[in-house]
């Protein structure tokens, strides 16, 4: 008897304890019918608003597609046997219309079987390239855009490996093609090589790499080989009609850029050693300016390997950087350089300096101007006139200046100097025009420009297009949206001086569809496509975008949606979905940027889809954390994260909507990671739903999301705000999904799996979901379904059938 009951116990344990063998899943048809919907095409359009490229695809991947080969090496992921990004999202079909006449027109000379990627326009904008990818390798196609057809203009042969392969010469007659070297050598197959010897690294005494938790990175010289293999290709020079000429031989060409005028093209090469610590952005590099006939003209800037920055999100590297064409001179190279060593621990009057060459950069260098933060880029105007930016994360402040490239002796003149995360009070972007050279620049009206903002307010959204006069820096308003039922944006502009403009304009249930707006006539309003709502059993469902207070009166906001089925009176479980975001000062915290008039989008991680079962949604509910003056966020996390909670579930319970005792939380990433702190530290949830977190910040030791200091530096906040830490408090209900391949900073794999052996060794009600082959965020149609499938499961029973559930146990 004794030995049976030791056996009965060992099946027991062994039976609670193993995997569930499940297939593949599919939710519940209501969800199923909106997750199937088909994807309106995405659009290209030419700078003068008259053609118009319709891009279509399929809304997932297929599992088959994310099981194909890949190698993860210096942080790309890449189909070794394809030659392209293993994660490219292709198109399948591509249509033209126009502004005269917007139904869509098929190309022909495309196949069935397309998987298109890297559409670029040329210069003149007749032509647009684009890759098809085989099973065995990439072409490279050409559509012509007046006469709607497509045709192969090389074979299987480009190395697409790091990005988009082609690059237009300036005369829009030629390319310039990565093609993979003839000798290339053979990569290995590093699960079947024998070791040769151990991988060593070396940290020299005094020299710190406090660098942030990258994966996919190499880890051994066999990586190193295969990458180099990988990222080498000869560039051709290759015609419309498909004949290519050698340009320059095999090297690992990360960038390539044509001065405006077209004479000359900088290259931009990967040189070693790699690093194990870095992703290949930060490898040695060297960039050096050719002729348009690929005569050597100079060497005008090499990168060291950038491993040991100084601490802080503003820390950048010594010597010159940001190295660009200025767009309104034929071949003017500049770049920024820091004046506080990169440091931004050191007090200085200017944090980086702007300069400038002329080709062939032989001759004086110049100073333009020198900006108080780190610079941040510059819109290009004509001689006397562009506009600067930098910023600074600390404060969030960020200065637009504008200055005279021609004159340095003359001070830059700051036009906004203002804190970015401040909505309401955003001037705006400024409008560019094509220049002679083809390149965006500056539009410019004698001592004026344009802005097009959107117009976020306390009322809603209200876009608008603003003329600022640069010399006495006062702005004009010249048109601002007046829709209260709908919700317009302002794309851009196709004549700022004529007042013509690209807008969409959608409502909660009608697709966004764009149009040309004509500022200066009253219904000067011009359809360009007519896309149909694809949800239609979400277009009656009641939204609004409800407002209340934190308990230390904060103004908080979130977009609420009601059941399909919903009957006044009754009370219904809620998800709530939410994603918590820091600021440095509580007016900015307390913006609202939603609106119960846009569409009503259910993407793959959406919760909208749980209108349709039966459940109130509390979608985007905002979650500030704010850390005013010397304070920082994070110190005060998790009471400001029980305090939003709260907040909201108070909100919606006090309209007579919920039963508060089923209300569940669910986020991805670092809403995940809230949901978990929220389930540990509150009693406000019956569940919740964790996608792809992190939850053990001592694995992130070096920062994590918006928080600079290290886990050496602030221990008792890395321990705190880890719900790893605090597992023994946890008894709600946790459904954890990871993808297994997640690429993500910080968000390892491991950090799940870690965490629900600790909520099951500690006896919490949890369940983990791998999904194989998915990155950080889900692109496989099954990996979705399953997805939506597993979240259905959960909500039905630990939400919305809780009593039931409680009781049985």
């Amino acid at each position: 008897m004794k030995h049976f009951f030791t056996l009965f116990l060992f099946c027991f344990v062994i039976t609670g304890y193993a995997q569930e063998n499940l297939t593949y899943q599919k939710p519940h048809k209501n969800i199923l019918e909106l997750a199937e919907a088909p994807l309106a095409p995405s659009i290209r359009m030419d700078s003068k608003g008259e053609h118009i490229v319709l891009l279509y695809r399929s809304s997932y991947k297929t599992i088959e597609e994310l099981s194909e080969t890949e190698l993860r090496l210096g942080g790309l992921r890449i189909n070794p046997v394809t030659n392209i990004g293993s994660r490219t999202r292709y198109y399948t079909d591509v249509k033209l219309s126009t502004r005269n006449d917007g139904t869509p027109k098929a190309v022909s000379g495309l196949t069935a079987d397309g998987r298109y990627a890297n559409f670029s326009w040329s210069p003149n904008q007749e032509y647009m390239t684009f890759t098809k990818t085989l099973s065995t390798g990439v072409e490279l196609w050409l559509l012509d855009i007046e006469n709607a057809s497509a045709k192969k203009i090389s074979e299987a042969n480009l190395n697409a490996n790091m990005g988009n392969p082609v690059t237009w010469f300036k005369d829009s007659e030629s390319l310039l093609v990565k093609v993979l070297p003839k000798n290339r050598a053979a990569l290995i197959n590093t699960s079947e090589a024998v070791p040769t010897g151990p991988t060593i690294s070396v940290s020299e005494a005094g020299v710190k790499a406090q660098n942030r938790t990258y994966q996919d990175l190499l880890k051994n010289k066999n990586d190193e080989h295969n990458f180099e293999q990988l990222s080498q290709s000869e560039l051709y020079k290759v015609t419309l009609d498909g004949k290519a000429t050698l340009w320059k031989p095999a090297g690992m060409y990360r960038g390539i850029s044509f001065s405006p005028d077209g004479n000359y093209i900088m290259l931009t090469t990967i040189n070693k050693p790699f690093s194990y610590l870095v992703p290949y952005s930060r490898f040695p590099s060297e960039s050096i300016v050719y002729t348009a006939k690929g005569d050597l003209v100079k060497s005008v800037l090499q990168v060291p390997l950038i491993e040991d920055l100084p601490q802080g999100f503003m820390a950048e590297r010594t010597g010159k950087r940001d190295l660009d064409w200025r767009g309104d001179k034929p071949a003017t190279l500049y770049w920024a350089e820091a004046l506080d060593g990169g440091d931004p621990a050191k007090d200085v009057p200017f944090r980086d300096e702007v300069f400038q060459q002329d080709a062939p950069f032989n001759g004086k260098i110049t100073s333009l101007l020198k900006t108080k933060d780190r610079f941040r880029g510059i819109t290009w105007g004509d001689d006397h006139t562009a506009i600067a930016y930098d910023m600074w994360w600390n404060s969030r402040n960020t200065r637009t200046y504008v200055f005279d490239p021609s004159n340095a002796s003359k001070a830059p003149k700051i036009l906004f100097d203002r804190n970015y995360q401040d909505r309401y009070s955003d001037p705006g972007q400024f409008v560019s025009t094509k220049n002679e050279f083809s390149e965006y620049v500056l539009d410019l009206n004698k001592n004026s420009a344009y802005l097009i903002g959107d117009g976020y307010s306390d009322a809603g959204k209200f876009p608008f297009v603003d003329e600022i006069n640069l010399s006495t820096t006062k702005t004009k308003r010249l048109y601002q949206s007046k829709l209260t039922d709908k919700v317009e944006s302002i794309s851009t502009a196709l004549n700022a001086k004529s007042g013509e403009y690209i807008v969409s304009i959608e409502s909660k249930n009608e697709y966004p569809n764009y149009y040309v707006r004509n500022i200066k006539k009253r219904n000067g309003l011009t359809p360009l496509t007519h896309f149909e709502n694809p949800f239609k059993s979400l277009q009656d469902v009641k939204k609004e975008v409800i407002s209340y207070k934190r308990a230390d009166g904060l103004d908080l906001s979130g977009t609420l949606y009601l059941p399909t089925d919903y009957e006044a009176g009754k009370k219904y479980p809620m998800v709530m979905w939410a994603y918590p975001r820091e600021y440095k000062d509580k007016n900015s915290a307390a913006q609202s940027t939603s609106s119960s008039n846009e569409f009503t989008y259910p993407y793959y991680g959406s919760p909208i889809y749980w209108v349709t079962r039966g459940y109130v949604v509390l979608d985007d509910a905002a979650f500030p954390i704010i850390g005013e003056g010397d304070e920082q966020p994070n110190d005060t996390f998790r009471e400001q994260l029980v305090a939003n909670a709260k907040a909201a579930i108070d909100a919606v319970d006090g309209l007579g909507y919920i039963d508060r005792d089923r209300v569940a939380v669910g986020g991805h990433s670092y809403g995940a990671f809230m949901t978990a702190n929220l389930l540990a530290h509150s009693n406000l949830f019956a569940a919740g739903i964790a996608r792809s977190g992190a939850y053990n910040r001592t694995l992130t030791p070096f920062g994590f999301q918006s928080e600079e200091r290290n886990y050496w530096e602030a221990p008792e906040i890395y321990n705190s705000m880890s719900p790893f830490m605090h597992a023994d408090k946890m008894k709600t209900p946790l459904l954890l999904i990871h993808g297994e391949a997640d690429n993500n900073s910080g968000t390892y794999p491991l950090q799940s799996e870690r965490y629900f052996n600790a909520l099951k060794g500690l006896g919490a009600p949890v369940r983990l979901v791998m999904l194989p082959r998915e990155s950080h965020g889900y692109s496989a149609k099954e990996s979705i379904l399953h997805m939506l499938w597993e979240q259905d499961q959960w909500l039905e029973e630990h939400v919305k059938n809780k009593e039931k559930t409680e009781s049985a146990e």
